[in-house]
């Protein structure tokens, strides 16, 4: 609900509620950086972000932009009903790991054909994640793998009691 008066002013930020449903893929910009045990995993200015209502944005980065070296394929799978189905990467960097802490979509539906195979991480399970400098705080629950920004409001799909929205 952007430009909602919060304080007696307009929030400038951008809310999740105004997001579509299906979700839309958006080409962003913005630079993003994912960090773990030391190390950076994903780096790029040049992501897609899906947008989705009541879901803060989940970022997909080209597989040229990640350490690929550092992902271990896993045989966890799901399927969203608007992207297809994904397959799960486990990050191990030495003696630290993050099992299915990576997704991608090796086969999407043709309207996210863009983010074939690029990949996103679950930002609750790094060390950091940062979209222009800015901290990412991960999207309640460990099913949805969103990342919040301080320019984002919600309330955010995730947390106990939002599972029928």
């Amino acid at each position: 609900m952007s430009g909602e008066r919060v304080g007696g002013g307009v929030d400038p930020r951008e809310s999740v509620w105004d997001y579509p449903r299906p979700p839309r893929l958006e080409l962003s910009l913005s630079r993003i950086r994912v960090e773990f045990a030391g190390e950076t995993i994903a780096e790029t200015a040049g992501a897609f972000r899906v947008l989705e209502t009541s879901h803060p944005p989940t970022w997909y980065i080209s597989p040229w932009d990640v350490r690929t070296e550092l992902l271990v394929p896993t045989e966890r799978r799901s399927v969203c009903e608007w992207k297809g189905a994904a397959r799960y990467w486990t990050v191990r960097v030495g003696e630290r790991e993050a099992v299915d802490a990576a997704w991608s979509y090796p086969e999407p539906t043709p309207d996210f054909a863009p983010i074939r195979d690029f990949l996103a991480f679950y930002p609750g399970l790094m060390d950091a994640c940062y979209v222009d400098g800015q901290l990412v705080v991960a999207q309640p629950g460990d099913f949805y793998g969103g990342w919040i920004t301080p320019d984002l409001c919600g309330p955010f799909k995730g947390a106990p009691g939002s599972a029928g929205w």
